[in-house]
Parts: structure tokens; C-alpha cells; sequence
């Protein structure tokens, strides 16, 4: 299992933008599928977006659809996701994870205010 530190997250208005990073701790992520899972107040974990190990294939789920993109650099070992038009219903905990999941990372916050 490769543990992931996520980063990037913050407090941003309607509308606003954020753009979060994946980075694994001492490990290659150029290996692996990444997905970003968010987890919002009170409800269970979600997954939006998904990259294939080159970068060559996404996902994403209906409601980021056309306003969050996901991306990775193998060469700096990181994955990013550019979320863009937020809405107070991103309001969640974010994660990033190898697919197959493995370690769950601490997660980075993101509240959007409306």
C-alpha cells in the first residue's frame, strides 16, 4: 500500500476555484490508477474522478463533470485535481487513493460558502 498525503484544500467562495494535490510519501504513484473520493458532512465516502497510471484515461462522476479536471505529473510523483465553478455542495473532505484502494490518506478540507 502506498500511503498518500493530499494538500490544497481551503476555504473558497461559490463559484470559486481550488486546485488540490496527491503526492505519495517515498513511493511512485507512476504505477497506479489514482481516484479522488470526497466525503462529505454526514454522508459516505463518494468517488468523483479517476486517472488511469499514464494519464492517458479519466473519469468523472456526473456532478464534477465539466468543471473539475484531474491530471498527473509522473514525473514529479504527483496527481492533481483543478476544481473549478465549486458549489456549496463540494463541501467535503477529500482524498486521494490508489484504485485498488489501499491506505486512506488524512485527507484536505474543502469548504465552499455560499
Amino acid at each position: 500500500q502506498v500511503p498518500l498525503v493530499e494538500s490544497g484544500g481551503g476555504l473558497v467562495q461559490s463559484g470559486g476555484s481550488l486546485r488540490l494535490s496527491c503526492e505519495a510519501a517515498g513511493a511512485s504513484l507512476g504505477y497506479y490508477a489514482i481516484v479522488w473520493i470526497r466525503q462529505a458532512p454526514g454522508k459516505g465516502r463518494e468517488g468523483i474522478s479517476c486517472i488511469d497510471y499514464s494519464g492517458q484515461s479519466t473519469y468523472y462522476e456526473n456532478s464534477v463533470k465539466g468543471r473539475f479536471t484531474i491530471s498527473r505529473d509522473n514525473t514529479r510523483n504527483m496527481v492533481y485535481l483543478q476544481m473549478s465553478d465549486l458549489k456549496p455542495e463540494d463541501t467535503a473532505v477529500y482524498y486521494c487513493n490508489t484504485w485498488p484502494l489501499g491506505a486512506w490518506g488524512q485527507g484536505t478540507q474543502v469548504t465552499v460558502s455560499s
